[in-house]
């Protein structure tokens, strides 16, 4: 395979991406290049290692557990000030992860295997990750903007789940709008990865069809359990860290 276009088409891209970030002023411009280089090196070493784990679910449930871990640590940087509430954030994408996947293994939507248990976990781990990361800064901007209407429904003693309660309800629909609107729109606006690929991987359109339609909705599913765990969870943490509505 020859990779020399390759490696100009992302280069020019990523050109283009960070000369306009620079031109506008936008903060932290190299941020598209690290990232870049970093999938790179991690799509690099998953080649490797996918090889020698697809075929064995011991290894497989190793290699989510790792892709867990590292969600976790991606939304916690974003959103979480304590342990208590990187705990919250590890029980809701937790609890968001496994119900789609029992669900769908344990109805026969999708064949039990490590092959689609890799290929479906890390896809629900990376859109629920993207979900849970929105609806915690939403929550917590929300927190900033609206404090004195929080601290005005505490003096007139509400509890703080019911002082924060529209706060969570907003945050959680804002953090499922990008996921609703794909939802939505698939095979509109675009062919979704999981549908061309399984496609690529020898399956017929309507199977690439079906498989796709489960995918969506484990995502849309695990999406709204998790934003509403965490945006739940995150609102009994303003009573145990009062503190954290100055923030």
């Amino acid at each position: 395979m020859n990779f020399v276009p390759t490696a100009i088409a992302v280069g020019v891209l990523i050109a283009i991406a960070t000369g306009l970030l620079l031109a506008r002023g936008i903060p932290r411009p190299w941020g598209p290049i690290w990232a870049i280089a970093r999938a790179a090196l991690q799509l690099g070493l998953l080649t490797l290692i996918l090889g020698g784990i697809i075929s064995d679910e011991r290894w497989v449930a190793v290699a989510l557990v790792v892709m867990f871990g590292a969600a976790v640590y991606t939304v916690s940087r974003r959103v979480a000030r304590s342990r208590v509430e990187v705990a919250i954030v590890a029980g809701s994408l937790a609890v968001g992860l496994a119900v789609p996947l029992i669900t769908v293994f344990v109805s026969g939507a999708i064949q039990f295997s490590g092959r689609y248990l890799l290929a479906v976990g890390g896809i629900i781990i990376g859109g629920t990750m993207s979900v849970a990361t929105l609806a915690g800064r939403h929550f917590r901007e929300a927190l900033v903007s609206r404090q004195d209407e929080v601290e005005g429904w505490l003096a007139l003693g509400a509890t703080p789940r019911q002082s924060v309660r529209d706060l969570a309800t907003r945050a959680v629909f804002g953090a499922l709008i990008p996921t609703t609107d794909q939802t939505r729109t698939t095979g509109l606006v675009a062919l979704p990865g999981s549908f061309v690929g399984a496609i690529f991987g020898g399956a017929s359109v309507l199977q690439a069809g079906v498989f796709q339609l489960v995918v969506l909705t484990s995502i849309l599913a695990s999406g709204v359990i998790t934003s509403m765990l965490l945006t739940t969870g995150f609102s009994g943490a303003v009573g145990l860290l009062g503190v954290r509505l100055s923030d």
